[in-house]
């Protein structure tokens, strides 16, 4: 009887050892909050991601979704606490909601340093667009002159010969800029473009002549003459007069046809304006996003 209960203390002692050395060995936690407004929903093939900077490497602190208020699905992501302690930078991007490359991609939305135990992140990671600018005429030179005029947008300042009419930031690899006309509240589209001398990467509702875009000596200009191919809502050849002219920066690869969240330019057309004048554009309805991040 005594050495049954002397084996039965050994082994009680041995496991009792050995949950305490799996106690030891058990990862640390803590948890990271995140304060966020002006995110917008991806839809279901895109995901947030948050990222941590541990020694100049990405460590994934987690997804999550944004619904059509503006609701973060979760605000609060478990993260290794070693990690989260050693972390100096935040940064949030967006993913494919099926993503098989585990590094960050190149669209970086949110980002912003460690000071202590928080972060103000924001998203001058894509562009300071405080300071932007833009120009624009109506005019439609894909069709012949004085025809449907006010039937088109170009972002030049008119001139012998027209000069660049947009001051905006060059972007990083992950992120485009788009113009769009809102006609009748319908966006539509005049065109993503990465350079401000340069024609666009759209055409498609353009007249038949062979005449992509108006030149000047810096090279052609991005924007759209609506006279063929109308979307459902919108009638071409049009009156843009009344109509709110936008310039957005948009995710690349886009998660969506419709426009971003960023719109650093904008502008309601007059009803009485005229057509190949400058018209300036101001500041748009969405220029900057802003958070917080806790540790």
């Amino acid at each position: 009887m005594k050495k049954i209960l002397l084996t039965i203390a050994v082994v009680s002692t041995l496991t009792f050892a050995a949950c305490n050395d799996d106690d030891d060995n058990t990862p640390k936690t803590s948890n990271l909050s995140l304060s966020v407004s002006g995110l917008e929903n991806l839809g279901a093939d895109y995901v947030y991601e948050g990222w941590i900077i541990v020694g100049g490497s990405p460590v994934s602190t987690g997804t999550f979704n944004v619904n059509d208020s503006g609701e973060l699905s979760r605000s609060s992501f478990v993260v290794d606490s070693d990690m989260l302690s050693a972390a100096s930078t935040f940064v949030l991007t967006i993913e494919p909601t099926n993503d098989p490359d585990p590094a960050p991609s190149s669209t970086k939305i949110l980002a912003g340093d460690f000071s202590g135990n928080s972060a103000s992140i924001n998203s001058n990671i894509v562009g300071d667009f405080s300071s932007s600018w833009g120009k624009f005429i109506l005019a439609t030179p894909t069709d012949g002159e004085n025809t449907n005029e006010r039937s088109g947008v170009w972002f030049l300042e008119p001139g012998m010969p027209p000069q660049v009419g947009l001051g905006l930031p060059e972007l990083d690899e992950g992120w485009k800029y788009e113009g769009w006309a809102v006609i009748n509240g319908v966006p539509v589209t005049t065109g993503k473009f990465t350079k401000l001398a340069a024609t666009d990467e759209f055409d498609g509702f353009s007249g038949p002549m062979d005449l992509p875009a108006p030149n000047g000596a810096d090279g052609f200009f991005p924007g759209e003459d609506f006279l063929v191919n109308a979307p459902d809502g919108v009638t071409f050849p049009t009156d843009l007069r009344g109509s709110t002219i936008v310039i957005t920066v948009e995710p690349n690869p886009d998660n969506s046809p419709a426009p971003f969240t960023f719109k650093p330019l904008a502008k309601k057309v007059a009803d009485d304006a005229q057509d190949h004048v400058a018209i300036d554009l101001g500041t748009g309805p969405s220029v900057a996003i802003t958070g917080t991040v806790s540790r």
